[in-house]
């Protein structure tokens, strides 16, 4: 899922209003901001599980992939704070975010190993900000879309010095040069050493871990070998770098055209064709853990809710059963979401759909299956309307969503899924909802 949204213009009074609402909310943060974090340890893994420090670590979190856009300027940087603010106000423990921005307005990576230090800048500001909430980060580090640059902009890196490639954007993943790029990208986050708090990136463990790249396709090889020889490659090398870090691949979660399941729990044909396999791609070796994202409306034309409801249960079930009986591994869900732009679309079934998949995860964890973990897409700010879609809302416009969520962190919590520096405030966060 991926919103073009950048280069927004944001209005005097608009900042005005999510400043008074910030202090109104949750006082002056910029007291909290300079109290010292408690020492964190790194998320490790246990069979089906995540820990930290020897014990299970449930994940209730969210997306907000515009963290980076926002943190560039002065304006907008109060938006990362407070809205990191609200998701430990709620006990969410873990934020996706992009940690790219290639080529495009406000870019990161200016050109193939060309940075852009005030935007780096600003990821280490997003880092320390996330540290000091208690929040951890899962970073993705490249788009598969268009959006921020992602495989098409290092493709056209590649024609701008003369490589031959095919017309197909799919060279990113088979292209010698522009692995190399890549790599030379992912070292160069990696190595960072954050300018505010002095941590290299691979030796904070207030991130949680790396995504490789958000919903991988590559529709020019359908048999999958392709993209799987990329995440082999890219993940070992992320790996030498980084072997502190847990690792994904960023999966939407089809089964390839030799997966029974193809047939069975596909979406339809055309899911086997676009070169990727859950469970082949997460198999290997230095993917740490499954990554699936559940969006019935846009994979289905004409179905009704109740119908994109059960299907929502059975991919997210299915998926569940290939973390505990093939993979091994622990399986988050890291997108979900539900259109308002559905012809039958009422505001209760966001809240249906939600308590569904947020179920079937907890059931999971009660037991000590793979269903590891949620990230809701995605919650933004008041005053962000411009950066919404279809699936986005604001928390505390949405009292029974809102409450929805912070349900399902105490219930977590009761299985010791939290987070060292939040422990105390969803102590009090579950005791009060008692």
């Amino acid at each position: 899922m991926m919103v073009a949204a950048n280069g927004l213009f944001y209005t005097i009074v608009g900042l005005a209003s999510c400043v008074a609402f910030v202090y109104m909310s949750f006082g002056d943060l910029g007291i909290m901001f300079k109290k010292e974090p408690e020492l964190l340890a790194f998320v490790e893994t246990n069979g089906t599980q995540f820990v930290v420090n020897g014990k299970a670590f449930y994940i209730n979190g969210w997306n907000s992939y515009w963290f980076l856009d926002q943190a560039v300027e002065e304006h907008s940087k109060p938006w990362i704070r407070a809205m990191l603010q609200i998701g430990a106000k709620m006990g969410l423990t873990v934020c996706r975010t992009w940690a790219f921005n290639d080529g495009d307005y406000r870019a990161l990576q200016r050109s193939p190993g060309r940075f852009n230090e005030n935007v780096f800048q600003a990821l280490d500001h997003i880092i320390a900000e996330a540290r000091q909430h208690g929040v951890r980060l899962l970073l993705c580090l490249v788009n598969n879309l268009q959006a921020y640059g992602g495989k098409t902009q290092y493709v056209k890196w590649a024609a701008e010095e003369g490589i031959s490639l095919s017309a197909s954007n799919d060279s990113f993943f088979f292209d010698p040069s522009i692995r190399q790029y890549f790599k030379n990208y992912v070292k160069a986050v990696l190595t960072r050493k954050n300018t505010i708090t002095g941590i290299e990136y691979r030796d904070d463990p207030s991130i949680f871990g790396w995504e490789l790249i958000n919903e991988p396709r590559c529709v020019s090889d359908a048999s999958g070998d392709t993209l799987q020889d990329w995440i082999e490659e890219m993940s070992a090398y992320l790996k030498l770098i980084d072997s502190k870090h847990l690792v994904t691949v960023g999966l939407e979660g089809f089964y390839g055209p030799e997966n029974p399941k193809s047939k069975t729990v596909n979406p339809g044909p055309w899911a086997a064709q676009l070169g990727s396999d859950f469970i082949h791609n997460s198999k290997i070796s230095t993917i740490d853990f499954a990554s699936v994202h559940i969006y019935p409306d846009h994979w289905f034309h004409g179905q009704v809710f109740k119908q994109k409801l059960k299907y929502a249960a059975k991919w997210t079930r299915s998926h569940i059963e290939d973390g505990d009986n093939e993979l091994k591994k622990p399986v988050m869900f890291t997108e979900f979401g539900l259109s308002n732009q559905n012809p039958d679309f009422e505001p209760g079934q966001r809240e249906t759909f939600y308590k569904t998949i947020l179920d079937i995860v907890y059931k999971s964890a009660k037991k000590g299956g793979a269903g590891a973990g949620t990230f809701i897409w995605q919650l933004i700010m008041p005053g962000m309307e411009k950066f919404n879609d279809d699936f986005g809302f604001v928390p505390e416009e949405t009292p029974s969503i809102y409450k929805l969520l912070t349900d399902q962190t105490c219930r977590l919590a009761n299985l010791e899924g939290t987070l060292v520096q939040q422990t105390e405030s969803i102590q009090q966060l579950c005791s009060i909802r008692k």
